[in-house]
């Protein structure tokens, strides 16, 4: 599992940013606080990549550079994940996109989480990125496998999220039986009793995008 934050980076100011009430009035720069972890995260994820060399000419001479093979898919969660998902795209710019539609629903004694919408390409041998900022439960990645699996078995699974809680790991290493590498801006403490991630940032979506009725 790869943690960012256990690094002294400039990528730390992104991830306070996105927790700071003040800051986060600014939608347009938590957008952008977001999309700038997805980019980070990204080039983190092409150093575990196959390469190959290709041959580049320069006005002055030729050279060989190590070129990835082939780029990934790329499934956003939406809403939440569109400005993550960004700065995956900007960085991986031909790779093929999915999208799924995933909301939780709260009932008196647990949560289940309700997919309303999917598409995506085919993911058979594919290398398959799953952007979602928040890692709470887990139930939502592992239900947006299950359903990205009627379209084909990827080779690997890059899980990514700016923010994750401790119980969602556990709930993705229990339940999760393909080749997966996690990849997160923080791990936090803990999930709330209302399996909000503690000290979080609160509702990415809403942050992102506008308070939803």
């Amino acid at each position: 599992m790869f943690i960012l934050s256990q690094q002294k980076t400039i990528a730390n100011r992104f991830l306070a940013e996105l927790r700071d009430v003040q800051i986060q009035k600014d939608r347009m720069r938590f957008r952008k606080n977001l999309e700038r972890l997805g980019e980070i995260l990204a080039y983190e994820i092409s150093k575990t990549m196959d390469y190959q060399s290709q041959e580049v000419e320069t006005p002055l001479a030729k050279l060989n550079v190590e070129i990835p093979q082939c780029q990934p898919v790329i499934v956003a969660v939406l809403r939440a994940s569109l400005p993550f998902y960004q700065g995956f795209l900007n960085f991986f710019d031909q790779a093929e996109s999915g999208f799924i539609g995933a909301f939780r629903e709260e009932h008196a004694d647990n949560i289940s989480i309700n997919l309303g919408y999917h598409a995506s390409p085919d993911l058979t041998g594919k290398t398959l990125i799953l952007a979602d900022p928040m890692l709470a439960t887990g139930k939502s990645f592992i239900k947006s496998i299950d359903t990205l699996l009627t379209h084909g078995t990827p080779k690997m699974i890059h899980i990514a999220a700016a923010f994750a809680a401790p119980e969602g790991i556990k709930f993705l290493e229990s339940h999760l039986n393909l080749p997966y590498k996690i990849w997160l801006g923080a791990l936090d403490e803990r999930l709330n009793e209302h399996a909000y991630i503690v000290p979080g940032l609160g509702d990415a979506g809403d942050l992102a995008f506008g308070e939803k009725l």
